[in-house]
């Protein structure tokens, strides 16, 4: 590695706090003098250094996590230990390709500058963690409701990165989390187009959909979830929560939380994609742009088609999103704004007695949020305001209208306010949390009949919207976080009141720690708790395959997890065990073997005790002339105990979860730029499916400039079904190519 140097700052005209983000230093005022082998002491050039750092990770991912200042060190050197500054401009170039510690700031100097290996802490008391070194993390993750690290987080998250996403094969953000450990996917057409995801043995409607930190999450049902007006070309990173988050996302997020989160530009450019297929498969996107000084903003589109890979599941799709942020010295601007438009056979989506199924699906998303750090305070406050709207038409028999023929239309609204604000102090970081959120949904199906004076148009249809219903939450949030050198601590509890129950408060406590014993281990417990309202498919549904329940109960769990991970140069792993109780769980059964409509039903107890381990070997660390640069394992599994007072003849969705999953990926160079990604995943769902295993794979050139690839998606064309009676294509080969242009 490279020699370092030790600074000690005489004056520095901003503090370099934490709470504010953005952080100025400005170093200047004498000789710098370094201490020699022999104990001698000479003079060094100058040096002057003016440092602005933002403390948001996306500005830094350009830089590559391999450098980082823990890496093993084979040519040490005596450290400079520089004792004055000088105020010289040019005197920066003496320590170009170093590392510089200065106070409480580490900085990786120009060179060899790369963000993905410096990490932030939290600044605390005046005297607990200021004298650590400590620098710029890659990432703030959403594992507290104060913006905390990966390294400080006392809750663990699982993140997969740009790099993994860049090498996976993968056609959509579903097939992504298809890899990761603990994730259910229940894909039933391809390219996600419409994919169930459940995490820690729970269900779709469990589980919190985030783009950006703001909830997707529709209160019609959980089917849409993915309707992401992004493409996986556009995600800088996924991060899982795993557990009841009510205090950090909501009470939607019941069984865990997926957050999504969009790449922000560093350079200003146009990238061009388009690849195709079997199936008569077509997707094209462009992608443009802008960095220039404190605004960065990126607007993406996407079109994509296909003949689907079985019968009735074609499907056209269209996107636009557009992100932004501005940044100045003590304010952070960020919006965004989306639309997704979705056509597709619905085949046997959602019963086997009618195969010719069709629906359409639009969202429109838009949110608009800032960071502002208080002058001459610890302060920072964050408020957001966000809005998306569901549009639903939904076909039994594709091209039959009106209600005897089971045509269902919807547009539900989901809008809401969230406001944090969070200080510094000498026990910690405490925050406190305010959120609002209103749901509400018009319909010719769903929710209590309408006057029909009140009935509203519904557009490009003949029929009106008769039904509607709606709720409100509000909730109030307290979290303490307490980090330390060796350990974090977080402590929280949100309050609850909703006007769909009996609108009487609810108070759901956590806490989470973690130990770190070494810098490349920690050890972690957590116990938390949550709730889950109904959605309104599950209160007002009635057809002839389905019947809600406005009775139903909201869904309690407790969930307890323990485990640890490591991360050092050549490897990465974890391990960790949960234990979740369940009570007035909802699921669709039948109640008798005659029956022939699912029913909304809560079915009692029911506990999950899972086991996740995870293991990735850097073999490009180990052998640097291998072909081999990567191979992780990981595996998972669950045990379930129901018990309920009332019969059930079979599951949909709860009882049948996934007790096994195992997954390995290996990825490999082959020649100069060409390299290739191998994904193997077996696994064994409860209650009538037969195990499966599927193969995948990627090769890909890449250049600064393009990239070429080609895909195979199960290799071995076995057809395999992830849920009910809708079967899976079997081989799906795609190729494609992309541009950027600067």
């Amino acid at each position: 590695m490279y020699p370092e140097y030790k600074v000690h700052v005489r004056r520095v005209q901003s503090p370099c706090t934490a709470s504010t983000r953005t952080m100025y230093c400005s170093l200047y005022d004498a000789m710098p003098v370094y201490q020699g082998p022999n104990g001698s002491r000479k003079t060094a050039c100058n040096l002057a250094v003016s440092i602005k750092m933002t403390n948001f990770a996306d500005d830094f991912n350009t830089l590559n996590s391999n450098n980082k200042m823990k890496k093993q060190r084979f040519n040490p050197t005596k450290p400079l230990v520089f004792r004055h500054f000088s105020h010289k401009s040019y005197a920066l170039f003496a320590c170009l390709g170093k590392v510089v510690i200065i106070g409480v700031l580490s900085v990786s100097t120009l060179k060899h500058a790369k963000a993905d290996g410096i990490s932030v802490r939290t600044e605390l008391a005046d005297d607990s963690l200021k004298r650590a070194p400590i620098g710029l993390d890659e990432v703030t993750i959403t594992g507290s409701r104060a913006p905390l690290t990966a390294a400080e987080a006392a809750r663990m998250v699982t993140v997969v990165s740009r790099d993994e996403i860049e090498r996976a094969e993968a056609n959509s953000i579903s097939d992504i989390l298809k890899q990761v450990t603990g994730v259910d996917v229940r894909q039933r057409g391809a390219f996600g187009i419409q994919t169930d995801i459940a995490t820690s043995g729970g269900t779709f409607d469990q589980t919190a959909i985030l783009l950006n930190g703001m909830n997707l999450s529709s209160a019609q049902t959980g089917h849409n979830a993915t309707d992401f007006p992004v493409s996986i070309s556009d995600i800088e990173r996924i991060e899982i929560v795993s557990g009841p988050a009510a205090r950090l996302m909501g009470a939607s997020a019941f069984a865990g939380a997926i957050n999504i989160v969009t790449r922000r530009p560093k350079t200003s450019g146009i990238s061009l994609r388009a690849e195709g297929g079997s199936y008569g498969t077509a997707a094209t996107e462009a992608t443009m742009a802008l960095s220039k000084g404190a605004l960065k903003t990126m607007i993406a589109t996407g079109y994509g088609q296909s003949d689907g890979g079985t019968e009735n599941s074609d499907f056209h799709m269209r996107r636009a999103y557009w992100q932004g942020s501005i940044s100045k010295t003590s304010l952070l601007l960020r919006w965004q704004a989306g639309i997704s438009s979705r056509d597709f056979g619905a085949s046997t989506f959602y019963t086997a007695r009618f195969n010719n199924q069709y629906e359409t699906t639009r969202r429109i998303i838009a949110s608009v949020g800032a960071d502002v750090a208080i002058p001459g305070t610890r302060i920072l406050i964050s408020p957001t305001l966000y809005a998306h709207r569901d549009i639903d038409h939904y076909q039994l028999t594709r091209g039959l209208t009106g209600a005897e023929n089971g045509e269902n239309l919807h547009r539900t609204d989901n809008y809401g306010l969230q406001l944090n604000a969070s200080t510094a102090w000498t026990l910690g970081r405490t925050t406190i949390g305010f959120d609002i959120a209103r749901d509400h949904i018009l319909s010719t199906a769903y929710g209590l009949p309408m006057d029909e004076s009140k009935w509203k148009d519904i557009r490009n249809s003949s029929r009106k919207y008769n039904r509607k219903a709606g709720r409100t939450n509000s909730s109030i949030t307290l979290e303490h976080n307490i980090v330390m050198q060796q350990l974090s601590l977080s402590v929280g509890m949100t309050a609850i009141r909703n006007t769909g129950l009996d609108s009487s408060i609810r108070f759901y406590p956590g806490i989470d720690a973690a130990y770190r014993p070494t810098a490349e281990w920690k050890i972690f417990a957590s116990v938390n708790k949550g709730l889950r309202l109904p959605t309104f498919t599950d209160l007002y549904i009635a057809n002839a395959i389905q019947k809600g329940d406005d009775s139903l109960r909201p869904e309690r769990n407790t969930m307890m997890r323990i485990g640890a991970q490591t991360d050092n140069p050549i490897s990465n792993a974890s391990l960790s065990m949960f234990y979740s109780r369940g009570r007035d769980m909802i699921d669709w059964v039948y109640p008798d073997e005659t029956s022939k409509q699912y029913h909304a039903m809560n079915i009692g107890r029911l506990n999950n005790l899972g086991i996740d381990a995870d293991v990735t070997l850097k073999m490009g660390k180990i052998w640097q002339q291998g072909f081999l640069k990567n191979i992780r394992l990981s595996y998972s599994y669950i045990h379930q105990r129901h018990s309920t007072g009332q019969p059930i003849w079979k599951s949909l969705y709860a009882l049948e979860y996934l007790r096994h999953k195992f997954t390995a990926q290996v990825d490999h160079h082959i020649w100069r730029n060409l390299s290739a990604t191998w994904a193997f995943r077996w696994q064994q769902r409860m209650n009538g499916y037969h195990p499966y295993a599927k193969i995948d794979c990627r090769i890909a050139w890449n250049t600064d400039k393009y990239s070429l690839w080609m895909k195979g998606d199960n290799l071995t064309a076995h057809r395999y079904y992830d849920l009910g009676g809708v079967r899976q294509p079997g081989l799906w080969i795609m190729a494609g190519a992309e541009v950027r242009l600067k």
